[in-house]
């Protein structure tokens, strides 16, 4: 964990974040915490991790999502080298039945529309 990041306010907004009891409940609460630029940026990092680790290249990501080839490295690079947040976040969605990381699929993972 980065110490940096660790103070009694950061910890206040995470535990208010593992409150929550729903994704209608985690929406009313984002929507309220940050901008729909903020928010979508935030979904789509996770959206980038996901086809990572599904083995998807850098081109069928730019071309999915949208993001740079600038994101996408930043983002596994902390896949890579991180504090395994991701990493703990996509097991348990793919645990839970809402992703699939076996392999790459050829399919969007969010919207399981071909690549």
């Amino acid at each position: 964990m980065n110490q940096k990041l660790k103070d009694e306010a950061t910890d206040r907004l995470f535990e208010a974040i593992l409150s929550l009891r729903s994704v209608d409940e985690a929406y009313a609460f984002f929507e309220d915490l940050c901008t729909v630029a903020e928010l979508k940026s935030m979904a789509q990092r996770l959206h980038v991790a996901i086809m990572l680790r599904q083995g998807s290249t850098y081109t069928d990501i730019c071309q999915t999502t949208g993001v740079s080839t600038a994101t996408i490295s930043r983002v596994n690079r902390s896949l890579e080298y991180g504090a395994d947040g991701y990493k703990l976040a996509l097991e348990r969605l793919q645990s839970g039945g809402h992703i699939q990381l076996a392999g790459q699929t050829g399919k969007d993972p969010l919207t399981n529309e071909n690549h």
